[in-house]
C-alpha cells in the first residue's frame, strides 16, 4: 500500500509492539504529531515538560518493562534537549530508540532554522545513528534501529528523519515482528571447561553480579549458579536485584559506598566470579590492588569489557543467562561452608547503620521497604539519597531500582519514574530525590498531573548538594563552595501550585503517615522531608584507595582520638 513516511512510521512502531511514546512537538515533527493523534487509541503519547524528561521516560519504562523505549523531539533543541537522557541509556546499556525530525533535505548543512545535526551529536553515545534522507528507506530503518536497540549488549538508537521524508509517498508492506532466538554457537566450549575447573579448584570464591546479569534476565540461573558453588555475593549498583538481597549469601554493594563485608571479601577470595560489571572506577577502587589475591572470571556479552579496566584470567562471552546456563549444566556442587562463615562474622561485625533517632535518609528507605514490603519500583536520582537507596531497601527482583548508573544524571529520576509507572500500572512507583536534582526537574510533576500519573516523589532534602558537600567535608577543609541551597524554595507548595498533593514532612512519624497516605492517594504527591545537612553515606572510600580501606563516622571518630 502507498503511505507517506509518517504513516510508515506509526506503522512500524505498531509493529514494534509500541504502546507509549514519549515526546513533545516541534515544527519538523508535526507530520509525525499529526500521524500520531490519527492512532491516539493504539499508541499512547506522554507530553512531558522538557524533552529531556521524554528521554529519560523512555529509559525508565525500558528498564522496568524490559522493552525498548521510544521518544519524540523536533529538530534544533528539540533534539539537542534529548542528549543527556540518550548518554545516560548509552551509559547504563539501556534500549531506547529515539526519533527526531530535521530540516527538509535541501534545507541541510545551510544552517537552516532549527537544524542541528543530531546524528553526529550522538554518535559517541548511541549504538547506531541514522538519518533516513530516502523514504524508501524508513521502514527497514526503523525496524534495523529496534533490532540494534535490543540484541546484544542492548542501547540507544537515534533515527533522524528530515521533515520532508514523514511527507513523502512510497510502498510499504508490513512485516511480522520475528521471534528473537539465541545464538549458542559463539559460546566458546573450551572457555567453558576452563571456568569449570577454576570453579571447582577455588576456596574462596565470590560472585559480583552487575547490569548485565539484570539486562539477560538470568536472576533464576545466577541463584542456581551460587547455590552450586556455594559462594557469598556483591552486587554493584546497577546489579541490583538479580540477586535477592534478602539471600544469607548476600553481602551489599561493591566499591566506593558498599560494605566492609563485600569490600574485604572481595579482597580476601582467591576467584572472583563477575557476571556483567564492567569494572567502573567507583567499584574498583585501586586497580592495582583490586581483588589482587583472586583469579578473576569475566562473564560478558561484550568482548569490548574484557581487561578494559581489569585485567582478568578467563572470560567467556557471551548472554550471561546462556552462558550460566551451560556452566550450571557442567559445574559439581561445591562446599565453602568455612569461607562463608568468615563472610558470615564479616557481616556481623560491620553491619551498615545509622542514628537511630531524627528524620534521615536512611529511616525514609527503611520506612519505604516496610510500607512497600519490599515490593515497590524504586527510582533514584544521583547523590547521597541514591547511596542510601542502594544500601537500605532490600531488591529482591530485577528491573525494581532504577537510576542513573554510570553518567551519575541529575534530574533523571522523576522523568524516569514517570515511564515506569505508564509501563507498569499496577505497581507502586516511588522516586526517591535529593533536593538538589529535584530542582532539575520538578517540572515533570506538571506532567504527572496532565496525564495521572500517581508517582510518589520522596525529597530528601538537606538543603545542601548532598555527595558534593560529603566530599567538601572530607577532603577540601569543609570549603563548602556553591553546594548550600538555603533559600525560600517551599517543594510542598510548589507541588501543589502543580495540581499534585505536597506534604512537609519534619519528623519520623510525619513520614510515616505521610508515606501511608500518599500510598492510598492514587495520585501524585511529593513529600518534602527535612534531613540534617550534614548526614553522610556510609562507608565509603577514598576516591582512588584501595576498597579495603573503607571507613565509616566510628573510623574517623577513633583516628581523631588516637
Amino acid at each position: 500500500m502507498q503511505l507517506n513516511g509518517s504513516e510508515i512510521l506509526i506503522e512500524c512502531l505498531k509493529e514494534q509492539g509500541v504502546d507509549t511514546v514519549f515526546g513533545y512537538p516541534g515544527g519538523a515533527i508535526l507530520n509525525v504529531y499529526d500521524e500520531l493523534y490519527k492512532h491516539r487509541d493504539e499508541i499512547r503519547h506522554i507530553l512531558t515538560s522538557h524533552e529531556q524528561g521524554a528521554s529519560h521516560a523512555a529509559d525508565g519504562y525500558a528498564r522496568a518493562t524490559g522493552k525498548v523505549g521510544v521518544c519524540l523531539a523536533t529538530s534544533g533543541p528539540g533534539a539537542t534537549n534529548l542528549v543527556t537522557g540518550i548518554a545516560t541509556a548509552y551509559m547504563d546499556s539501556i534500549p531506547i530508540v529515539a526519533i527526531t525530525c530535521n530540516v527538509g533535505v535541501s534545507l541541510l548543512g545551510k544552517d537552516s532554522f532549527q537544524e542541528i545535526d543530531i546524528t553526529g551529536i550522538t554518535m559517541p553515545i548511541t549504538k547506531y545513528s541514522f538519518i533516513v534522507k530516502d523514504v524508501t528507506k524508513l521502514a527497514d530503518t526503523i525496524r534495523k534501529a529496534f533490532r540494534i536497540a535490543k540484541t546484544g549488549r542492548p542501547g540507544p538508537v537515534l533515527i533522524d528523519i528530515p521533515k520532508d521524508v514523514t511527507a513523502a509517498v512510497t510502498e510499504y508492506e508490513h512485516q511480522e515482528l520475528g521471534k528473537y532466538v539465541p545464538d549458542h554457537s559463539h559460546i566458546n566450549e573450551e572457555g567453558i571447561r576452563r571456568a569449570v575447573s577454576m570453579l571447582e579448584a577455588s576456596e574462596r570464591p565470590y560472585v559480583f553480579v552487575g547490569g548485565g546479569a539484570v539486562l539477560s534476565g538470568a536472576s533464576s540461573e545466577i541463584r542456581e549458579f551460587v547455590d552450586k558453588l556455594d559462594a557469598p555475593v556483591a552486587d554493584t549498583l546497577m546489579g541490583k536485584g538479580a540477586f535477592p538481597g534478602t539471600d544469607p549469601r548476600y553481602t551489599g554493594m561493591l566499591g566506593m559506598h558498599g560494605t566492609k563485608t563485600s569490600n574485604y571479601g572481595v579482597s580476601e577470595c582467591d576467584l572472583l566470579v563477575v557476571l556483567g560489571a564492567r569494572f567502573s572506577d567507583r567499584v574498583t577502587g585501586n586497580t592495582e590492588t583490586f581483588a589482587k589475591n583472586a583469579k578473576i572470571l569475566q562473564i560478558d556479552i561484550d568482548p569490548a569489557e574484557i581487561n578494559k579496566n581489569i585485567l582478568v584470567s578467563e572470560e567467556i562471552i557471551g548472554d550471561i543467562k546462556e552462558v550460566l546456563g551451560i556452566l550450571n549444566h557442567e559445574l559439581k556442587q561445591q562446599e565453602h561452608s568455612a569461607w562463608l562463615g568468615k563472610i558470615q562474622e564479616y557481616k556481623e561485625k560491620y553491619p551498615l547503620k545509622y542514628h537511630p533517632d531524627g528524620l534521615s535518609g536512611p529511616f525514609i528507605v527503611e520506612e519505604i521497604y516496610r510500607q512497600t514490603k519490599g515490593e515497590a519500583l524504586i527510582v533514584t536520582e544521583v547523590g547521597q539519597h541514591q547511596m542510601w537507596a542502594a544500601q537500605y531497601y532490600k531488591y529482591t527482583k530485577p528491573r525494581t531500582l532504577l537510576t542513573s548508573g554510570g553518567l551519575g544524571t541529575m534530574g533523571y529520576g522523576l522523568g524516569a519514574a514517570l515511564g515506569a509507572k505508564t509501563g507498569c500500572p499496577d505497581r507502586t512507583v516511588v522516586n526517591i530525590a535529593g533536593d538538589g536534582c529535584f530542582r532539575m526537574n520538578m517540572n515533570e510533576i506538571a506532567t504527572a498531573v496532565r496525564h495521572k500519573i500517581p508517582v510518589i516523589e520522596v525529597v530528601v532534602n538537606n538543603h545542601v548538594l548532598g555527595m558534593v558537600r560529603q566530599w567538601q567535608d572530607l577532603f577540601y577543609d569543609e570549603r563548602y563552595s556553591a553546594t548550600v541551597l538555603r533559600d525560600a524554595v517551599d517543594f510542598a507548595k510548589v507541588a501543589e501550585a502543580m495540581g499534585a498533593t505536597g506534604i512537609h514532612v519534619e519528623t519520623q512519624e510525619e513520614f510515616r503517615k505521610a508515606f501511608a497516605d500518599a500510598l492510598t492517594l492514587c495520585r501524585p504527591v511529593v513529600l518534602d522531608c527535612q534531613i540534617d545537612s550534614d548526614d553522610k553515606v556510609w562507608p565509603m572510600v577514598a576516591p582512588g584507595a584501595d576498597i579495603k580501606e573503607a571507613f565509616d563516622e566510628e573510623d574517623m571518630k577513633n583516628e581523631q582520638s588516637v
